[in-house]
């Protein structure tokens, strides 16, 4: 029976790469289908949302969710990465700033917009990441991608050059690249010096296990997944027939009661866990991902 298959919620600490972090879970669950949604920076801390065994098939369900993240600026010092982990490139007087000025200048960001990748970053640009060409010394053209703020505030410190944040964003926005362009609003320069994510969609750091917490579950034979049913709750759920899903897992499609306004679902059995994402095909629905029963049985 397989019992490696769910969602893992994990507080990534600072200093490790998303990488590493996927890395220590393969070794701690003896599990090599590991993977997670939306990297952090080795500077980072917070949730990072893993999905293990099987359940790796449901990832993308969690790669697009709205996250929240929270952290501090320093206004008047930039660095090549736009963060603490950069060297220090400029550095300009800081403005005489007031709470109110500092949290208009952010609420004039929020919205829809078009924003820049840092050349040090993890993206591929003619088949090179641009952080490798930017320790050769290389800057290349970086295409916009569309973004939205959907929340912005900050709070001021003891020190006038260190600002406290919150921002709740989509997927693929770069926070070092917010909070740079906020110190030139604010007529200055800026690097991030914390950062910790605290949500993503409905998955909250607060439910998240520390890399230690984790391995002390594992080896006290406890078991750290939620059922494969947490990546995918915000989509319409039917529940299935045994013959329904009998014939489901053999690749048939399938009429299913009822009336959906998406043309993909979550179909769970008849025990109440996850059989499969079924997509719709003219009048009747498709598996499109169907995770093994034992999963089901191990996790439901």
């Amino acid at each position: 029976m397989t019992t490696n298959s769910g969602l893992l919620l994990l507080d990534k600490p600072q200093g490790l790469t998303s990488h590493d972090v996927v890395a220590r879970v393969r070794k701690v669950t003896n599990e090599r289908r590991v993977g997670h949604a939306g990297t952090l920076d080795p500077m980072a801390t917070g949730l990072l949302v893993v999905a293990v065994g099987p359940s790796t098939r449901l990832l993308r369900f969690a790669q697009g969710e709205v996250k929240r993240y929270s952290g501090t600026v320093k206004f008047g010092v930039a660095t090549a990465s736009l963060d603490a982990d950069g060297e220090v490139v400029e550095e300009r007087p800081v403005p005489l700033l007031s709470s109110a000025d500092a949290q208009l200048l952010a609420r004039g960001m929020l919205g829809p917009q078009q924003q820049t990748p840092p050349m040090v970053s993890a993206i591929k640009v003619g088949g090179r990441r641009l952080h490798e060409l930017a320790r050769q010394g290389l800057e290349v053209e970086r295409e916009a991608r569309d973004i939205t703020i959907s929340d912005f505030s900050v709070s001021a410190t003891g020190d006038p050059s260190v600002w406290e944040f919150e921002v709740e964003c989509t997927v693929g926005t770069y926070v070092r690249v917010l909070l740079s362009d906020l110190a030139e609003r604010a007529g200055t320069v800026g690097h991030l010096t914390s950062l910790r994510r605290v949500s993503s969609g409905g998955h909250h750091v607060e439910d998240a296990l520390s890399l230690d917490e984790l391995e002390a579950l594992v080896v006290g034979g406890g078991s750290p997944f939620q059922a494969p049913l947490a990546f995918v709750e915000s989509l319409e759920r039917t529940t299935l027939s045994e013959d329904q899903e009998r014939r489901m897992r053999m690749g048939q499609q399938i009429e299913i009661d009822g009336s959906f306004v998406s043309g993909e679902i979550v179909a769970v059995n008849a025990r109440g866990a996850f059989a499969a994402i079924l997509r719709r095909r003219g009048e009747k629905w498709k598996p499109e991902v169907v995770l093994p029963a034992e999963s089901d049985r191990a996790q439901g």
